[in-house]
């Protein structure tokens, strides 16, 4: 089983006193289920807040994954995002690719079945690719790369309510994120807004909206193949078919069973790098469903700017972290942006070689 690691250039100037963290103890592993958390037992007092922050502090300690419940999204607000984007997908092909993320610079719009690499190879499901709406940033002369990556989505002209949807989704799932990482940075006794100063109103969130359409008919079964995210958190919401699947402690990949109105929450690189390991990113894949059966995911990643340094994490179970090792094939940087540019090149090799052959590492 392959697992990714990294090198990593993290900063260490913040030298804050950590808070009293709660008490863990590690979880016997139960592969039926992910761990299950209610984020709304952080507003019923104190007991009920200190016996969430030892199921989150366990959770993202020994597994990296767990169900999130008491999360604040209504179902109205769901519907409205699934109802646009079943929509989106039942358009005509022509319609679909007239939005081509191999005609954006920023790696934005549609992903067309199979065009997309995980681990070199394709993933087999198509897509919309959807960020901050902002006007596009060419690089100047000496300014990094990665902000390439900030520029206007690609909407269906024929579907206004996708863009009015989606981008209502990003900002509602911005502040759940930002609540959790409050609630999981106190857990482990660190300061809860200790990140806050590399999000704000220039963070980089991403979503996608995805459709498996099925085993590919060639014997290949990924439909996205096994990876670590690699920004701060990840809130997916997956409908009722399945095919997620994470890899436990036993090294072997174990189904996720969907939770109605449950957010699968996992963490990024930057966290395990940010706590030496501590906090542990972990291995996940999606094996595509049987025969023709269609399976829709959403899954939402919770990133700071591109610009962002990120800084060691102080917090008092450090001694205790087990430390990271290096791969030279698969760095992971301090600044974020170079992060996304990254694995963008990597998995887009087509809008990649249109737009940004320069950035493209000989054959």
């Amino acid at each position: 089983m392959t697992t990714h690691t990294r090198t990593t250039h993290v900063q260490t100037t913040h030298t804050q006193t950590a808070h009293t963290p709660a008490a863990h103890t590690p979880a016997a592993p139960s592969y039926g289920q992910l761990p299950i958390i209610d984020l709304s037992a952080a507003d019923r007092g104190p007991q009920a807040r200190a016996l969430l922050h030892a199921q989150l502090h366990s959770a993202a300690h020994d597994v990296g994954f767990f169900q999130l419940v008491g999360h604040g999204v209504t179902r109205a607000e769901t519907e409205a995002l699934l109802t646009a984007m079943r929509a989106f997908f039942a358009l005509p092909e022509a319609d679909r690719l007239a939005l081509d993320n191999v005609n954006s610079p920023h790696f934005r719009g549609y992903t067309r079945t199979g065009d997309e690499r995980t681990g070199g190879s394709r993933d087999w499901r198509d897509q919309l690719d959807i960020g901050p709406e902002r006007p596009a940033r060419v690089p100047g002369p000496g300014e990094p790369p990665y902000w390439w990556l900030q520029g206007p989505n690609q909407w269906p002209a024929a579907l206004p309510e996708l863009r009015t949807a989606a981008l209502a989704w990003i900002d509602r799932l911005s502040a759940v994120a930002h609540r959790l990482l409050h609630e999981l940075l106190t857990a482990i006794g660190a300061p809860a807004d200790f990140y806050d100063p590399i999000f704000g109103d220039r963070a980089h969130p991403h979503l996608k909206l995805v459709r498996y359409p099925g085993s590919a008919g060639d014997g290949t079964d990924q439909g996205v193949g096994a990876h670590k995210d690699y920004g701060f958190l990840t809130l997916l919401l997956q409908d009722t078919v399945g095919g997620l699947q994470v890899q436990r402690e036993d090294g072997r990949f174990h189904d996720v069973p969907p939770l109605d109105g449950a957010f699968v929450v996992n963490l990024g690189e930057l966290l395990e790098v940010a706590t030496d390991g501590y906090l542990v990113a972990t291995n996940h894949r999606v094996v595509s469903p049987p025969g023709a059966t269609e399976r829709f995911s959403v899954p939402f990643f919770y990133n700071p700017r591109l610009d962002a340094r990120v800084e060691r994490l102080p917090f008092p179970h450090a001694s205790k972290a087990p430390g990271i090792t290096t791969d030279p094939a698969n760095p992971l940087y301090a600044e974020y942006g170079y992060n996304e540019l990254k694995g963008k090149l990597r998995a887009h090799p087509l809008a990649a070689r249109r737009h940004h052959g320069s950035l493209l590492a000989p054959a």
